[in-house]
């Protein structure tokens, strides 16, 4: 496809959309299990371009069932509870798996 996880340029930094797949391919059934495997990515992939989870500004979520968004806020809220990015949370027909709940996206601004 062409494409990198996250990018730096300059003080931003953009991370790609993320599904919440684990190391060996699987999926949880679990949405706030995918929910918090797609954060860890995310912060993983700005911590490698050194941004910290504190630089993140904007969070974007697509999830296929809009009426379990309040299991995404509460990860999203225990990651992001005291940084309080802009954020939006959608529902999308799918995902590029089946067994994706969930894909996010994050953007960073890192000033120091």
């Amino acid at each position: 496809m062409g494409y990198s996880r996250a990018v730096r340029s300059g003080s931003f930094i953009c991370v790609t959309g993320t599904v919440g797949v684990n190391a060996d391919g699987s999926y949880s059934p679990s949405i706030r299990d995918q929910t918090q495997r797609s954060l860890d990515i995310i912060l993983a992939a700005i911590q490698s371009l050194g941004g910290k989870p504190e630089h993140v500004i904007r969070t974007r979520m697509y999830v296929t069932d809009i009426t379990r968004w309040e299991e995404v806020a509460e990860v999203h809220g225990r990651v992001f509870g005291n940084i309080r990015p802009a954020t939006s949370i959608l529902e999308v027909s799918r995902l590029i798996d089946s067994q994706a709940m969930i894909e996010i996206e994050a953007d960073a601004i890192v000033l120091e």
